[in-house]
């Protein structure tokens, strides 16, 4: 992959919407900082990025995008220490996953430079917006869409990749209910669910909104051929603890391989926390919380880190768990933030300083 670098034209905003934020009270992803990165896909190569004021873009009603659904994106987030110091976790894990979730989706892969010196000038742009306040952190969305024009059924001629930024808040998730999923599907062997392809978010929401009907926060995903087995949880990963071992499925064409999974397991086995990477039956879940040994039940990813499960429904049937402050979740979710947040060390190296 080319990894040269390059002079990246910079456009300031003419006067900063910092002043009109309430940065005490931000809703996720509803307020965006002064400057976007935008960089195109022409003639068969990515032009030189370029940073720009914040606006609305214009496309052409027959642009790929929004015929055949060729769209990728990453969840990552800037962070500041005590010292007013910005801070990026595992960005090169985002840009790889990027170029996976391209390389599927017949889109051109993005030359890993553009990535990441197009991320760290936008963020140094923008560095009054990462918020300084515990649990506060700016959100950084990189997609890429078909912009190219036509309404034949084919990968599109051009392509936008851009980079947006929203500060916010602390993630609160509360005590999360959740529903087994017994027919709906979130992806399929040979299929994309590994990607961070748009389609796959969009699939999900018609299942999930069943089950929020129902009284159920969100939908833990089961595997498309036998609904035997447990894979995410909503649009997160899925860690389930039975007794003192922690289980997670393995990754696969229907499992995303989520960078703060990856993270847990490292600090897992850095915590001599036993943990199994093996296919879990929702059977055996259900038997756990009958006779007692499923201790806990976690979501991971970029938005809360980790999202305790208070409890779960299958077959008409609720089954609660016991709340454990000092179980696994809380401390793989304190190691995690506290190396995110630059207040401990990183024996690990995935902290990033922009």
């Amino acid at each position: 992959m080319e990894t040269r670098t390059m002079s990246i034209k910079v456009e300031k905003a003419k006067k900063s919407k910092i002043d009109k934020v309430d940065f005490d009270n931000l809703a996720f992803g509803s307020v965006f900082t002064d400057h976007m990165l935008v960089c195109k896909y022409r003639n068969g190569v990515w032009e030189i990025p370029e940073i720009i004021p914040y606006q609305p873009i214009t496309l052409d009603p027959s642009a790929k995008i929004f015929h055949y659904g060729q769209s990728i994106f990453e969840g990552m987030k800037a962070y500041k220490d005590e010292n007013g110091d910005a801070w990026l976790f595992r960005p090169m894990d985002n840009c790889k996953r990027l170029n996976i979730s391209a390389k599927r989706m017949a889109i051109p892969e993005l030359p890993e430079a553009y990535f990441m010196d197009g991320l760290t000038t936008l963020l140094k742009l923008d560095k009054d917006w990462i918020p300084q306040k515990a649990g506060s952190s700016l959100y950084v969305r990189p997609f890429i869409f078909a912009s190219g024009n036509g309404l034949h059924a084919s990968p599109a001629n051009e392509y936008t990749f851009m980079i947006t930024c929203a500060p916010s808040g602390a993630y609160f998730s509360g005590k999360v209910k959740v529903l087994i999923e017994e027919t709906y599907s979130r992806s399929a062997n040979g299929g994309v669910g590994y990607a961070k392809a748009g389609g796959n978010y969009a699939g999900q929401f018609y299942p999930t909104q069943l089950a929020i009907e129902k009284g159920y926060n969100q939908v833990i995903w089961t595997d498309d051929n036998t609904h035997e087995y447990i894979e995410e949880a909503g649009s997160m990963n899925i860690f389930i603890r039975i007794n003192d071992t922690l289980v997670t499925g393995p990754t696969s064409d229907r499992i995303l391989d989520g960078i703060t999974r990856k993270s847990i397991l490292e600090i897992a086995k850095d915590e001599g926390i036993p943990v199994e990477i093996r296919k879990i039956t929702v059977s055996e879940v259900v038997e756990a919380a009958k006779n007692g040994s499923l201790k806990e039940m976690f979501g991971a990813g970029t938005a809360a880190v980790v999202s305790p499960i208070a409890s779960f429904g299958y077959i008409n049937e609720d089954y609660d768990l016991a709340e454990i402050p000092e179980g696994y979740a809380a401390r793989l979710k304190k190691r995690i933030t506290d190396i995110q947040y630059n207040r401990s060390e990183d024996k690990f190296g995935w902290r990033f300083k922009v």
